[in-house]
């Protein structure tokens, strides 16, 4: 560690920053959409390219940044992160086709791909257990954030239909993430294992109480000599039920419905007649309760069971998606009415997910895996998530234009439902213990 560390707040802030990036380029491109079409002429398949591009990125940088964060570190992968987010928002600025828009969004989709896997991690590593749920939320609340941000720089480049400003401004953050991380500390169990524990004791001083640190760098040190190599440990039949598990569970998030709203939400208000500036609104209206719901979570989320607050989300999100569906078939999506009510329902929709399903999943993924593998790991199901989030973006629109926006939306819900039984029947609890504790369960379960 060179030169200053940053005091706990900011290190959980500028920890959590990718995950603002990822919530903009996630947002940005739903309102930029409906202005590129008017540049660069695009069909309902090459618009789900564009969309999707991001993803295919970020299969490959949630596949690769796991492993290289286990060896070179949580903070020197995110430092490379930050330039990647910078190139990516340079190059769709001034992208002159479809073809380089494709590019810049791939590129962007690296460092998207890579957040996701790393900064739960860092997070969860960072944190002391007692809160290590409400610490973990903020990569949630920062995606909100950045999602939120993205409709507010929608809606503000809307009427000039500035759509190379929207995604741009993308350079704003990832230059403060990139000053930021040169002053945060590294993980502490990543220094455990590849430094030293002085050094390990140096940054836990910072998160944690003098007398946690002693429990908790005995539990390492137990793991630690249990405990075979990352790749080893990746391999092994006792891990794999988890790995299963966890992959299953990053998927499920993504296909149960939020990428549709997320990245769709102006183009199917503007469908239904709200014109294109007032369809960017709508989608500020819902930003803004992604982001207060998500706060919620944080202040409960230590309080309350992972599994109760999934379960709750998940009858939420159905009961929404059912009464949208019926209400779209009774009023017809073209009426004034049938708009707002749709309006209505994706923000019920927003406020379960919000506090449930968006920021518990940050939190459990890497509580589910042991400290050896935990960013393998981790990348692994970000890599579920993000083949999840790809086949949404780039389906939705041909589905919607085949079957339907209520019919597609019916087929949320049935995926919620099946996502409601694996919560129950396969996902295990999490909450008040610490990582060592959840991965010597992991090895007793596994290995009875």
């Amino acid at each position: 560690m060179k030169g200053k560390i940053l005091n706990k707040k900011m290190i959980f802030f500028f920890g959590a920053l990718g995950g603002l990036l990822y919530g903009y380029d996630m947002g940005v491109i739903s309102g930029a959409l409906l202005f590129i079409k008017n540049d660069i002429p695009l069909t309902s398949f090459t618009e789900g390219l564009v969309v999707s591009s991001m993803l295919f990125g970020a299969i490959f940088g949630s596949g690769f940044s796991g492993p290289l964060s286990d060896k070179f570190g949580r903070r020197r992968l995110v430092f490379m992160i930050s330039i990647i987010f910078i190139i990516g928002s340079l190059v769709l600025a001034f992208a002159p086709n479809m073809e380089a828009l494709v590019v810049g969004r791939l590129i962007i989709g690296l460092a998207v791909g890579g957040s996701t896997a790393i900064v739960p991690v860092y997070l969860s590593e960072m944190a002391p257990t007692e809160s290590r749920g409400s610490l973990s939320s903020l990569n949630q609340l920062m995606i909100t954030i950045g999602i939120l941000s993205s409709y507010l720089v929608n809606y503000a480049f809307a009427e000039i239909e500035g759509w190379r400003w929207m995604v741009g401004l993308a350079l704003v953050p990832s230059l403060i993430l990139m000053i930021g991380v040169l002053f945060m500390p590294e993980s502490p169990r990543w220094l455990l294992e590849h430094r030293s524990e002085s050094a390990a004791r140096r940054v836990m001083k910072l998160t944690r109480k003098s007398e946690e640190i002693d429990k908790e760098i005995d539990e390492m040190h137990e793991i630690n000599r249990i405990s075979e190599g990352t790749w080893k440990v990746l391999a092994s039949s006792w891990l794999r039920p988890t790995l299963i598990i966890g992959c299953t569970f990053a998927l499920l998030q993504q296909i149960i419905g939020i990428n549709a709203i997320i990245y769709y939400a102006p183009t199917i208000f503007s469908q239904a007649g709200l014109g294109d500036v007032t369809a960017i609104l709508g989608t500020v209206g819902i930003g803004s309760v992604n982001v207060l719901m998500t706060i919620v979570a944080i202040m409960i989320i230590d309080k309350i069971d992972r599994k109760k607050l999934l379960i709750t989300g998940n009858i939420g999100m159905v009961a929404s998606l059912v009464i949208m569906a019926v209400l779209i078939w009774t009023l017809g999506l073209d009426s004034n009415l049938g708009a707002w009510i749709i309006v209505a329902c994706l923000s019920l929709f927003i406020i379960f997910f919000a506090f449930t399903w968006g920021p518990v999943l940050w939190v459990m993924l890497p509580e589910l895996f042991p400290m050896r593998a935990r960013g393998a790991a981790t990348g692994i199901a970000a890599l579920a998530l993000s083949i999840g989030s790809l086949l949404v973006a780039q389906f939705f629109p041909m589905l919607a234009e085949a079957l339907g926006v209520g019919q597609v939306f019916l087929i949320f819900a049935v995926i919620g439902v099946v996502a409601l039984i694996f919560v129950i029947k396969f996902l295990p609890e999490t909450r008040g213990r610490s990582l060592e504790e959840i991965e010597a369960d992991l090895r007793k379960r596994t290995a009875s």
